[in-house]
Order: C-alpha cells, then structure tokens, then sequence
C-alpha cells in the first residue's frame, strides 16, 4: 500500500457504518436495488434538467434576475471539478475494496484509480440543487430531497463511504452560491451586452 494513498480499515468507524448502510441494502427488495442503480445518475438529469427549467422561466427576467440562473451550469462545473481535483490528491480506495468483510456491493465496484473522496455524484447533485433552489425557491421540495437520495444511493450501492457522500453534498453547497456570487456582477453585464446585441427589449407588463 503506497503511502499516498489513503485506506480505510475494516475496523474503523468509517468501515462500520458502511457495513451497516450495505447490510440495510441487501435487507430491502429487489426493486429497490434497480431503481437505486438507475436512479444514482437519473437523478443528476434530473436535477439539471430543473435547473434547464429554472433558467427558461427567467429567460425574459432582467439581466440582473436572469444572470444569478446561467451562472448555475458553470458554478456546479466549478464544483465539480474541484471535487475531481481533491481525488487526485487525496487517493482514498473505494470501500467495496478496501473494507475487509464487507458484503460485495450491489453496483459493480469502480476500476482501481478511480477514488472514492469526495463522492462526484454527491458533489454534483447538491450544487446543481442550490444552484435550482438560488432563482426558483419553490423548487425546493424536490430538488433538496432528490438531491440527498441521489447521493444516499452512492453508499447504498456500496461505492463510497458516508463520509465521501457528505463530503461531496457539503462541497457543492458551498461553491455554488460562492461563484455565484463572485460572478454576479460581470455576469449581469455580459447577460445585458449579450441581450443588446440581439436587439432584445423587454415586453412590457
């Protein structure tokens, strides 16, 4: 074992509570386990489909409205690849390999070199949840829940540790209202020249 690479044992608490997340997998119906295979990445299209949404409802909104919504596809690429970045760093196994004992998980467990903190479902899931929740409050009851379902399916699947989910969730919450905000006022101008340029005038009320 290289010594930049980080391992969990079997004895840790980290291993534990996986064991015990991977025991309440098996111990719920066949169907949950298909749908929390498909449902991993569905729900990601899901979620960025909303955000899709988000920004089509402000498409006639002001610049300054409308800017906060298209910096959302960007903030949550920005999560992302930092999630990415902190992997490489980091190099923590994947559980389904490195804790002993543990039942085998129910997704195929990713190829060696693909690390398992932060998780990049989690991370992507709950940026582009704030970045929805930021222009469209009233989306919240379905963006937040299916983000933390989204995520909970990483560890249910048996390919991340609970810390490498709440990790990730906790990273894109973070980074998107920060980039928003950063990008807030350039974004509002390019949004207004782009509008200007396309001869685009409000209709009025």
């Amino acid at each position: 074992m290289s010594s930049d690479l980080l391992y969990v044992s079997g004895d840790g608490p980290p291993a534990g509570l996986y064991r015990d997340v991977i025991g309440f997998a098996y111990d719920t119906p066949g169907w949950v386990h298909t749908l929390a295979e498909y449902g991993t990445e569905g729900g990601l299209l899901v979620l960025l489909s909303l955000l899709a949404v988000a920004c089509w409802r402000l498409r006639r909104a002001e610049p300054r409205a409308l800017a906060p919504a298209l910096l959302g596809l960007p903030a949550v690429a920005v999560a992302y690849g930092i999630s990415e970045t902190v992997k490489v760093v980091v190099r923590e196994e994947r559980p389904c390999r490195a804790v002993a004992g543990a039942p085998a998980p129910i997704a195929p467990c990713p190829e060696p070199g693909d690390w398992s903190f932060p998780s990049n479902h989690a991370t992507i899931a709950a940026a582009t949840a704030v970045a929805v929740v930021l222009v469209w409050r009233a989306a919240a009851w379905v963006v937040l829940p299916l983000a933390v379902l989204t995520a909970f399916s990483r560890v249910f699947l048996g390919v991340h540790y609970p810390h490498d989910v709440a990790a990730g969730a906790a990273l894109g919450a973070v980074v998107v209202p920060l980039v928003v905000w950063a990008a807030a006022r350039p974004g509002t101008a390019l949004t207004a020249r782009l509008r200007a340029r396309a001869g685009y005038t409000r209709p009025a009320s």
